[in-house]
Formats: structure tokens, sequence, C-alpha cells
């Protein structure tokens, strides 16, 4: 268990084995944190499956309930907030350049991580991305509204539930399309390599991850399904360590 701080900011994260550094993204929205790697959520241990590639780095991400990881609700910049934490951990740990998967909520992370640092980010795996629904644009406010804020608020009486709701309301509503955080000419001109394993719950629409990959000029796509039936999860496992190896630099490139 360690911790890094940056001013106000407290992070909370764990490292695993050696190699090029993996940045993992927990899912579980705004309560993401570690346990949603090594934990019971995602359809597979990610340090248990690359640790012994890849150094490995997973965090609890800021002010999420359930981790230890804490700092100032950004209430204008929610988004660029966390990819802030994100870089400075990495500037923390020493790593120029990395490699990055993330679940669910990790998905708008990753093109917002990728739009801020370029140059950084290698190659970036997206496991069923979150995105947004045309028909359900207040999903991600309204699940965030009693499954977040709530505990939030309770947990950091600075923090009220006014600052939460308009929070909420910058990260979700006042641009709720495609993946939040990039617009489709982004992803279009998008050079970064991407691996993108769509799901299909009002979460994680499919047509969002495909769109994304469709655009992407250096994107490809795992089999749909690949969480159902549990046989397939470690085909899906095997594309991602594939995709990853192709990638990763050599030392005389990096």
């Amino acid at each position: 268990m360690s911790f890094f701080e940056k001013g106000a900011v407290r992070i909370h994260y764990e490292e695993a084995g050696s190699g090029f550094p993996l940045l993992l993204i927990a899912g579980g929205g705004l309560n993401s944190n570690i346990s949603g790697i090594t934990g019971d959520y995602p359809p597979f241990n990610a340090i248990k499956e690359f640790g012994n590639e890849y150094r490995c780095i997973a965090y609890d991400l800021r002010n999420a309930p359930p981790g230890q990881s804490s700092g100032p609700l950004e209430i204008d910049r929610p988004w660029d907030s966390h990819t802030d934490d994100q870089l400075a951990l990495m500037d923390h740990l020493g790593f120029e350049k990395f490699m990055v998967l993330g679940f669910c909520i990790g998905g708008p992370l990753i093109w917002n991580l990728i739009k801020r640092a370029p140059d950084r980010v290698v190659a970036a795996v997206l496991a069923m991305p979150s995105g947004s629904r045309p028909e359900m644009r207040d999903l991600f406010y309204d699940n965030n509204m009693k499954g977040w804020a709530p505990e939030l608020t309770k947990r950091r009486p600075d923090i009220t539930m006014e600052q939460a709701q308009k929070f909420l309301t910058r990260m979700y509503r006042t641009d709720p399309d495609f993946v939040f955080t990039v617009p489709r000419d982004f992803v279009r001109q998008c050079q970064t390599p991407v691996l993108i394993l769509p799901d299909d719950i009002p979460a994680h629409p499919y047509a969002v991850a495909m769109e994304s990959a469709m655009l992407a000029p250096n994107a490809e796509v795992s089999l749909f399904p690949w969480k159902e039936p549990k046989e397939r999860v470690p085909f899906a496992v095997r594309q991602i360590r594939s995709f990853l190896r192709a990638h990763r630099p050599t030392p005389a490139n990096l």
C-alpha cells in the first residue's frame, strides 16, 4: 500500500510485477478503486494476468468512497482533475511513457488521457467502455447522485450535495454525447493504438464502443460477446496480451 501526495491531492496506489509500465483503471464509475482490479468486479484480474510481464499500477480514483484517495472536488473540470492525478502518479513513479488498460469509466478517462498526453500513452485497452446513450442521457448523472454523492458527502463534510450535483452536471450533462471526454473528430484523428472490448449494458453501450473502433485509425476490436460464456474470457485476455506485446516499446525506442 502506497500513497502519493501532490498539493491537496492524496492518491492511494499499488504496484505489482516488473517491466514496461501498465496503468490499470478499475471499473465502478466514480467508485473506482483498486479492489475493482484485484477483486471480483472485472471479468479477469488484470494484475494477475499481466503482472508477470508489466509493472502494473492500480489506484483509487480521487474521492471514490470505497477507496482511500482524496482531493478537492473540481467542479469545473471533473474529467481533467482525474487525468491530472493519473499523469502526476506516472511522474511520481518516473514513467515518461506507459500503456493503459481501463474498464468502464476507464474508457472516457483513457480518451482524455490520450488527448492530454498523446506522446506518453503508447497504447490503450478500453474494456467495457462507458458511453452516452441518446435515449438515456441522464443515466450516469442519476446513478451517481444515488450511488456516489450521498456516501461521499457523508465521508467528507466539506463537500455538499449541491457541490456534488454541480460536479456531476459538468461531468455528464454539459456535453452528454459519445464518450463524454472527446469528440468524434478527435477519435478519427487519434494515432494511438487502441484495443476496444465492447459490452452491451446501459452504461456500456455497444454502439458507442463500435463507433469508436470504426473511427480510430489504429483501433482493433475484440470478439463480441467476450465475457459470456465465461470460456471466452481467456480468449479476450490472450488478445489483450498480444496487443500489448505488439505495441510495447523496445529499449531502443524509448
